[in-house]
């Protein structure tokens, strides 16, 4: 006897394939595509940004690097960079000037021209500070001589740790402005 039921048609067989075939693909693409999403909102998950350690203060020179009274020396800062997305490892984010005024008293200067952020030069011949993307002129306390620079120099804190090491927390300011403002707030 022959069964009475038809046989499934072949179109039945081709439709479970497909919808298999988009559920097996929809769930391998789902994993890397979770991962993506993950990779892009994980930063600002985490904060991101720059961060300081500890105090903020670096580690620059000792106290026997700079001669009393003597010549402001230039010290490169070097640190870890990052932003929301990408991190650095040491590489250099700016400059200062030191300058030991009185045994154990130091100062220290922003290299950044408060004006428009060009970089400024000790010259040793005028014994002042000079700003060549405009021609401003600052002593050897930071104050303009002449020039367009609406304040003088940048001090940066200071701290001398254990006698001789000299720390400074670096930080850069706003630009072409009269008070002395903080680039990140």
């Amino acid at each position: 006897m022959t069964d009475p039921s038809p046989a499934p048609a072949p179109t039945d067989r081709r439709e479970f394939v497909k919808c298999a075939s988009c559920a097996i693909g929809g769930a391998i693409g789902l994993l890397p595509m979770a991962a993506g999403v993950y990779v892009a909102i994980d930063p600002i998950r985490q904060g991101g940004g720059p961060s300081s350690v500890g105090d903020g203060f670096l580690r620059l020179a000792m106290l026997e690097d700079l001669p009393v009274g003597g010549a402001p020396v230039k010290f490169s800062i070097v640190s870890d960079k990052a932003d929301k997305w990408s991190r650095y490892s040491q590489v250099p984010i700016g400059a200062v000037y030191l300058q030991q005024t009185k045994p154990g008293e130091v100062v220290a200067f922003n290299t950044v021209c408060p004006h428009l952020g060009c970089f400024v030069d000790y010259r040793a011949s005028q014994k002042d500070f000079f700003c060549p993307c405009h021609n401003s002129n600052f002593n050897l306390s930071g104050a303009l001589l002449s020039g367009v620079s609406p304040r003088g120099m940048d001090t940066l804190e200071v701290a001398v740790r254990n006698g001789r090491e000299v720390w400074v927390k670096f930080q850069t300011f706003k630009a072409n402005q009269a008070e002395k403002i903080p680039a990140n707030s």
